[in-house]
């Protein structure tokens, strides 16, 4: 009995010192719950955290967690876009949280020059590009999903060949006629975009006006763009699996006539330039129509022969990302095949169609050290392998164009590729499958290494320095194995039915062509940062020296072996007075080595203002204006990338060159040596001097938010040849020196405006949509006064065409006698362009070329776009358009004949709107005539077209499966996805894309269908 009553004693008093523990530190037990948002949705992959640990669990499928605590301890519940929440424990086992969203958007950090800043303190034009958005456009290339996604953006696709279908970029259009595009920046470095897959990008930042980019200095002119890679996130790892195929479509072939309205038409330009002899008879144009004789009377289409109508492409990124408060890391590999639209030739062991292999990969990794110094390191890169044919995209679509229906067969009977004398080796089928192959091999490797170190605790608070060293290469191989075709033309047979050909060229298999090419760029900046709040006042600074040296390794020119080399310092200081008065001075000293000493250097400073009214204590009446900020800037930026050519300030000498020969040795001249360029020790980088007011603008809790800016630059010092310097200085045209005498100006206005919403039972909903106009003007070009003023580049806006001013055609004999002489050619007929005689002298000539139309780069820029989401269903659209600008029908494309009668072929749009007696009253181009006809020839309205267009650029229809059955395959959510890219296009051209060159002869655009998934692993 004394016994297990001594037992029951220790157990007593066991359980009292456990209870005294417990009271001390909190009894440990597990809490339960789950976390919603305010429609009472399950909120996926939110973070719960125990407060002052490293502990931390995330939601599942269904919103659930369970976590590990004590009675005592504080749970911290967050989740991207929503405000954060901590609840005591206090002895719970069971809590659920709702989070609301956040209502405001001007606690979100913005990417800004060299730092990052709140968006309530951003006084700079700054816009962001949702990430979200461009992953739904299916595209290898980054600046392809750009177009529309803001104000301000203008890109333009010019081919749809693959490795070449890159969209050139422009900022707020343009304020210069050289280097045009933006400074672009990945994790701070300078980097090609389109080396950056879009599932490694954490976000883009556009920086346009000069508060913004000043402190890039001399690089800042044309805005800036600032791409963010993704970091890892803490918690356990998340493993992402994103695969899509797509099925791409050739867009607006062009449509040509085939033989027997080509041989047709050969007789009416005859009949109509007054020629007897007519080139076909009605039996041989019989022939050309039945194809009873297809080797001696083809019927081509040459466009079916060389381009199919589909083609494929697979797009495959696996990523993970994860970590605790020590180490974060985040790893994405990915796979990219794109094919191409030419025909393949089966009989070849090797591929002739375009094609591009990519894999990419990027890895980065944070390190706290300890709590003061945190350390970075990033690695990634691509290597490419493309394939083409032994002959350019140029090549080949210049020979579609060349050559007519009728000229030769494709093939010959024994299947070599068919010929004529006049085409010799130009059949468009065997320059594409019978000419070879060119292989390229890329490999680009990126390296970035940074480190931050607090000095809050060591010198004073706020107070930190970091460093970044940067190391990239690139690397390049093509191989070109090229070779000459057999050509012969098929004469028909002998008395014994073999076939007779006429050779022309034997087959020549040329060596391979080895090509290397290899740069390397080293970057590093140090920099100080200040960020402190006394009171009711905030102050920041920055302090930042950098260089970059780039170099081309394979180069053996003189001046293309020199590193490419830019230094200099750049700072930031701002102030906020209870974050409703900001103010903000930039500035960057920056220098080149591409300008002679004495003027490397320059300096760039900005200054801007912002007021938000919203935080003045007597706005809280107007509950539904959430925010209004005013803004406005003004600061001087440069461009040091005006010319191709290096070291203008040097005066260089042109070696054996047979232009300058010294005499002749035998029969051989010998080669000698010519003036260069003559070099200006004046010479110096353009300046631009920008200003800037605009207003941010949210309703309703930032429900609606308007964003408006208005803008002017002037530009100054544009690097120009000279065009006033007399004959009698004695400089050739290629000697003339060049210098800063071009003056431009460029202004606009941007809006864009945002509406997003989570209602009730699931359902949201956002729209979105952006304007921008920006018309530049030429202030000055150093040329010589015209004899009119109406022919004055100047008060004119850049690429400005000037052209003749079409009147339509002339009717008869009479209507040319009373009309002013044209003197492009010596016979003018009806049904020639009859033009206007703007100075009223009784001819039209050279003078009578006025600015006709708006410039080919659009001056009006918008998108729009909504998105629906209902539980685990989302659609979404996005379209695209342009307005203000003109395309011009040029060459081939409306030329019927250019060099003479049977060539080149004539497009089915021209064929059935030209000119004739019968329809004259309805034609939209003049009489064909069997040879050049210089005055139908000229730059016209005639051939001028309004460039405007409206695009689907993309759509997308998904659905989200989750639950209990996948959270047992270890997955969060598999998401199913179907999108498409260029899906529709509604402009006045109709016979080409509206973004490609002027004419018909490039690569096609292409509509694309993709099928994807996403699985989120747990």
């Amino acid at each position: 009995m004394s016994k297990r009553l001594l037992n029951y004693v220790i157990v007593l008093l066991v359980c009292l010192i456990s209870s005294a523990e417990s009271f001390a530190q909190g009894t440990k037990f597990q809490v339960k719950g789950n976390v919603t948002d305010a429609s009472r949705e399950p909120i996926v992959g939110a973070t719960i955290k125990v407060k002052g640990t490293s502990q931390g669990v995330i939601t599942n499928i269904d919103g659930e967690y369970s976590i590990d605590t004590r009675s005592n301890a504080i749970l911290e519940f967050s989740y991207i876009g929503y405000v954060s929440q901590e609840v005591p424990v206090s002895g719970s086992k069971i809590i659920n949280v709702t989070l609301q969203e956040e209502v405001s958007k001007l606690d979100e950090v913005v990417v800004v020059g060299y730092g990052t800043q709140k968006k309530i303190s951003v006084t700079g034009s700054v816009s962001n590009v949702s990430t979200k958005e461009i992953a739904k456009i299916a595209t290898p290339s980054l600046s392809n999903t750009l177009g529309g996604q803001i104000p301000g953006i203008v890109t333009r696709q010019a081919t749809g060949e693959p490795g070449y279908d890159q969209a050139s970029i422009y900022i707020r259009g343009f304020g210069t006629w050289t280097n045009r595009s933006p400074l672009i920046l990945v994790d701070g470095i300078e980097r090609d975009m389109n080396t950056i897959n879009t599932e490694e990008v954490e976000s883009i930042s556009v920086l346009k006006d000069a508060s913004a980019t000043a402190v890039y200095g001399v690089r800042g002119a044309n805005g800036v763009i600032l791409i963010t890679t993704k970091r890892g996130q803490l918690g356990k790892p998340k493993v992402t699996l994103r695969s899509e195929y797509a099925v791409l479509t050739g867009l607006r072939y062009p449509e040509y006539i085939n033989a027997a309205e080509y041989a047709g038409l050969m007789n009416e330009a005859r009949d109509n330039a007054g020629v007897a002899n007519m080139a076909y008879t009605d039996e041989e144009i019989e022939l050309f129509r039945n194809g009873s004789s297809p080797y001696l009377y083809p019927n081509v289409n040459w466009v079916d022969e060389v381009l199919k109508k589909n083609t494929t492409q697979s797009i495959t990124n696996l990523n993970i990302t994860g970590g605790t408060e020590v180490v974060r890391y985040f790893v994405n590999v990915g796979y990219t095949t794109q094919s191409g639209l030419y025909r393949d030739n089966g009989d070849n062991a090797y591929s002739t169609n375009s094609r591009v292999n990519r894999y990419n990969y990027r890895s980065r990794v944070d390190v706290n050290l300890t709590k003061d110094l945190s350390v970075e390191l990033g690695v990634g890169g691509i290597i490419q392998n493309r394939n083409f044919p032994g002959k350019s995209q140029y090549d080949i679509f210049y020979a579609i164009r060349n050559t007519s229906p009728l000229a030769f067969p494709v093939k010959n009977p024994d299947g070599t590729p068919g010929a004529s004398p006049t085409y010799l080796g130009n059949n468009p089928w065997g320059m594409t499958t019978q000419s070879g192959y060119e292989t390229q091999n890329w490999n680009t490797l990126q390296g970035t290494f940074s480190a931050r170190w607090d000095l809050s605790s060591l010198v004073t608070e706020g107070l930190s320095v970091s460093g970044r060293f940067a190391y990239d290469h690139y690397y390049s191989n093509n191989k070109q194995y090229y070779k000459d075709f057999e050509v012969k033309q098929y004469m028909g047979e002998d008395a014994e039915g073999n076939a007779i050909y006429n050779i022309l060229r034997n087959e020549n298999i040329k060596n391979v062509t080895l090509a290397e090419s290899a740069n390397r760029a080293i970057y590093y900046e140090v920099a100080a940062n200040y960020d402190r709040t006394f009171g009711m006042h905030n102050i920041t600074g920055m302090f930042l020296f950098n260089r970059r040296d780039y170099v081309n390794l394979r180069n053996t020119d003189r001046t293309g072996s020199v590193p490419y080399r830019r230094q200099g310092i750049a700072g930031r200081a701002s102030y906020n007075y209870l974050q409703r008065y900001f103010a903000e001075f930039n500035f960057g000293y920056n220098g080149s080595e591409q300008f002679p000493k004495g003027k490397r250097y320059g300096f760039f400073p900005s200054v801007s203002l912002g007021y938000v009214l919203t935080n003045e204590d007597f706005w809280n009446r107007n509950w539904w204006i959430s925010n209004l900020k005013l803004r406005g800037s003004y600061g001087t930026v440069g461009n040091d990338i005006s010319s191709s050519t290096r070291f203008l300030y040097l005066t260089t000498m042109n070696m054996n060159v047979s232009a300058g020969y010294m005499g002749k040795e035998g029969n051989n001249y010998m080669a000698g040596i010519m003036e260069g360029q003559t070099g200006n020790q004046n010479v110096t980088w353009e300046t631009a001097k920008k200003l800037n007011v605009g207003f941010d603008l949210g309703l309703f809790n930032d429900v609606v938010s308007l964003q408006v800016d208005i803008f002017k630059e002037k530009r100054d010092g544009i690097l120009i040849t000279r065009k006033t310097v007399p004959v009698l200085a004695g400089f050739s045209g290629a000697s003339i020196p060049v210098g800063n005498l071009g003056k431009a100006e460029n202004k606009g206005i941007e809006t864009a405006l945002e509406v997003k919403k989570r209602v009730a039972n699931g359902l949201f909903y956002s729209l979105r949509g952006n304007f921008s106009f920006a018309r530049n003007k030429i202030i000055e070009n150093d040329e010589p006064k015209p004899k009119y003023e109406y022919q004055d580049a100047r008060g004119r806006r850049i690429d400005q065409t000037f052209g003749l001013v079409a009147l339509g055609f002339f009717k008869d004999q009479d209507d040319i006698k009373n009309s002013p002489k044209q003197t492009f050619q010596s016979t003018v007929r009806p049904g020639d362009i009859k033009y206007k005689d703007i100075n009223g002298d009784g001819v039209v000539d050279e003078y009578d070329k006025v600015a006709i139309g708006d410039p080919r780069t659009p001056e009006i820029m918008f998108g729009f776009g909504g998105t629906v989401a209902y539980k685990n269903f989302d659609v979404s659209l996005f379209f695209t358009g342009a307005a203000k600008t003109s395309f011009f029908l040029e060459g081939a494309t409306v030329y019927p004949f250019l060099n003479g009668e049977g060539t080149w072929n004539v497009l089915r749009e021209v064929y059935d709107n030209r000119w004739t007696s019968e329809t004259a009253a309805t034609a939209k181009y003049p009489i064909v005539l069997n040879a050049n006809s210089y005055n139908n020839y000229q730059t016209s309205t005639m051939y001028m077209r309004n460039g405007s267009y409206l695009r689907l650029k993309s759509a997308e229809i998904g659905y989200t499966f989750k639950g209990r059955l996948i959270d047992k395959m270890f997955m969060d959510n598999i998401r199913l996805f179907c999108n498409g890219q260029n899906l529709l296009t509604l402009d006045y051209i109709k016979i080409v894309d509206p973004e490609s060159n002027n004419g018909v002869g490039n690569y096609p655009m292409q509509r694309t269908i993709n099928f994807g998934f996403q699985i989120n692993f747990k």
